[in-house]
């Protein structure tokens, strides 16, 4: 009976070899920490012990495999071949997660929350990939050497568990392999609950803007991989959703514009509100557009719809934000029929163009244009001249820019055109003749933003050549703020903040700095209007020209930020979690959720109706307005 309950060997080796990844992916956090260190202002020993219950979490799931192996209860276990087999699937279990956590200790800063495998989808679209791999390797070369010392520091503990060949016995190692395995799946589930614990789990014990730190990236990464889609909601009747929110939507001509006025929107890379002079940063990286504000309609408080280029295509070309796990574009429902300004205007006789000068395919923007119905793609194909390449993500845009100028001018009247730049894009090249001319900031990205306002401005002076360009509205806004070590611009107040502008050269749009929110999505239902269409849409924003609450919405990692009357409400796992005053400026804006109960619950209605009609449309297919 002793033996029977004495803790056999192999099972010590099993929990000793837990113990190091455990371990590993600590030190991964404690780097990932210091490496982000101004997105977390409130850390506390509580987030440790949630972390460590997380990664315990992963290793269960991932690590499975590796369990079952340690502890089968057969005698072929203890042979020397099967046992450096299981060695050396513990050290592939352990690059695994110490890989994938690496990865987000620089990508975090991009997209402010942990990966989840629509990064690999991204990623093996285009060649953009293999494009920017050796500068990957040359900028964060430091992570590959943390990589390489988890890989020796897990070899010299590996070598110092005992692993003496235990006496077999079939009642006892079956008994404890019955065990074992029956505690890694209670473990893997999360414990004793309905549904197996999930990454928005995390906001219920933690602070909403500290789950990316107790998470962990091959968490995230498995729990969104062949994800069953969204879940349709039922927090209340259809009609009263239908009260409190509904997409479709009538245009109702402004009468400021005359009939048939081009459209040319341009979505400037990272061009984020923290490095925009008009917007009150200290040091302006943007002159150009700095002018083009005074000349404009211009929102200070404008709100991109997500983290990603991926995502904001869809927000400002359909009115469509990217409101779950996956970006629309690589979601399962990329697919799904939808209306885009670029359909809407076909219809009634302009011609339409998508202008990026990465190349085709990236980001599946070609494929994506091609569903929106535009009419024509232009990407470093159709430019063909790498001599203006970048070697590493597109043609480079004091070149590509003009180019599109230039190329509009063969487009037949009225016509409709995007443009999205990408010079001020990582890895932030700065070609040979401009090194030295542009300013540089406390980041690197600083010299590659003036590069990107420089660009601009190579365009707005090939455009006013052409014959199209005082008939033409321009529309300009960043596609999301930029990767950004400060207190204040990493708040999820301020995280959002870009810079949205209208600019007519006639100056039949009267200049305004305009302080109310305005969003990606509110831009398809603005130009409709501007331009006097007749027509119902679907969309989740709102015409600047129709009377309306501002109002502002986004999702990152199980949490929705809602934007309402200067407030953004946080809301996740069913609740409204904080409330905030957008127009403090400052490094730790206090949460007001208490003082404001009644504001909270008119938001928190409006939001999940909101929720409930996008899920279930998405699901069923049913975003037009038919």
């Amino acid at each position: 009976m002793l033996s029977f309950i004495q803790i056999p060997n192999h099972f010590r080796v099993l929990i000793k070899r837990i113990g190091i990844l455990l371990l590993c992916m600590q030190l991964c956090r404690v780097i990932f920490l210091v490496y982000n260190w101004s997105n977390f202002l409130h850390v506390g020993f509580t987030d440790l012990w949630v972390s460590i219950w997380f990664d315990l979490i992963t290793v269960c799931l991932l690590g499975f495999p590796l369990i079952v192996l340690s502890m089968l209860p057969f005698p072929f276990r203890e042979r020397n071949f099967y046992r450096r087999f299981v060695s050396f699937l513990f050290y592939l279990v352990l690059i695994l997660f110490t890989a994938l956590n690496l990865i987000d200790v620089e990508y975090f800063s991009y997209t402010q929350k942990r990966s989840t495998i629509d990064l690999f989808t991204i990623l093996g679209a285009g060649d953009d990939f293999s494009q920017q791999l050796a500068s990957f390797f040359k900028d964060f070369w430091a992570l590959l050497l943390f990589l390489i010392g988890f890989i020796l520091l897990a070899r010299f503990l590996n070598r110092r568990i005992p692993k003496k060949p235990a006496q077999f016995s079939w009642l006892r190692d079956t008994a404890w392999f019955v065990v074992t395995i029956a505690l890694a799946i209670f473990i893997g589930r999360g414990g004793l609950i309905l549904k197996p614990v999930s990454p928005i789990d995390a906001a219920r014990f933690t602070r909403v803007e500290n789950a990316a730190l107790v998470l962990n990236t091959p968490f995230t990464m498995v729990k969104s991989y062949n994800q069953a889609g969204l879940e349709e909601k039922n927090y209340m009747p259809i009609a009263e959703e239908m009260k409190l929110f509904n997409p479709i939507h009538e245009s109702r001509p402004a009468g400021i514009l005359p009939d048939k006025t081009n459209v040319v929107i341009i979505m400037l890379e990272s061009f984020g509100n923290e490095w925009v002079g008009a917007a009150g940063a200290k040091k302006s990286f943007t002159p150009f557009l700095d002018s083009l504000t005074k000349v404009s309609l211009y929102f200070k408080n404008g709100i991109s719809n997500g983290k990603k280029s991926i995502e904001a295509v869809p927000s400002i070309v359909s009115s469509l934000p990217s409101l779950l796990d996956n970006p629309y574009i690589s979601s399962t429902y990329g697919n799904n029929k939808l209306e885009s300004i670029a359909s809407i205007l076909g219809e009634r006789g302009y011609e339409s163009g998508f202008f990026h000068g990465a190349t085709n395919g990236s980001m599946r923007f070609d494929g994506f244009a091609a569903q929106a119905g535009f009419d024509h793609y232009f990407g470093r194909k159709e430019y063909n001249n790498d001599d203006h390449f970048d070697q590493s993500w597109g043609i480079l845009d004091e070149y590509f820019n003009p180019w599109t100028a230039r190329k509009l001018t063969a487009f037949k009247q009225p016509f409709f055109a995007t443009l999205f730049t990408l010079s001020s894009h990582h890895p932030y090249f700065i070609p040979k003749h401009m090194r030295g001319k542009l300013r540089k900031g406390p980041q690197q990205i600083c010299e590659s933003i003036h590069y990107g306002d420089y660009s601009l401005a190579k365009f707005f002076d090939e455009a006013k050549k052409q014959p199209w360009y005082n008939n033409t509205i321009f529309v300009l806004c960043a596609d999301h703020t930029s990767a950004t070590n400060s207190e204040l611009y990493n708040q999820r107040t301020e995280m959002y903040k870009i810079p949205i502008l209208i600019f007519d050269p006639q100056g039949r749009i009267k200049p305004k700095k305009e302080l109310r929110v305005f969003q990606h999505i509110d831009i398809m239902p603005t130009v409709l209007d501007l331009l006097n269409i007749k027509t119902k849409y679907y969309s989740y924003g709102q015409s600047y020209y129709q009377e309306h609450e501002p109002e502002a919405l986004t999702y990152i990692e199980g949490t929705f930020h809602y934007y309402k009357n200067m407030h953004m409400m946080t809301f996740s796992n069913e609740k409204a979690r904080n409330l905030y005053n957008i127009s403090l400026l400052r490094k730790d804006t206090p949460d007001s959720i208490s003082f404001y109960q009644k504001e909270v619950r008119r938001y928190e209605k409006r939001l999940k109706a909101m929720i409930q009609r996008y899920n279930r449309d998405l699901i069923l297919n049913q975003t037009k307005a038919e």
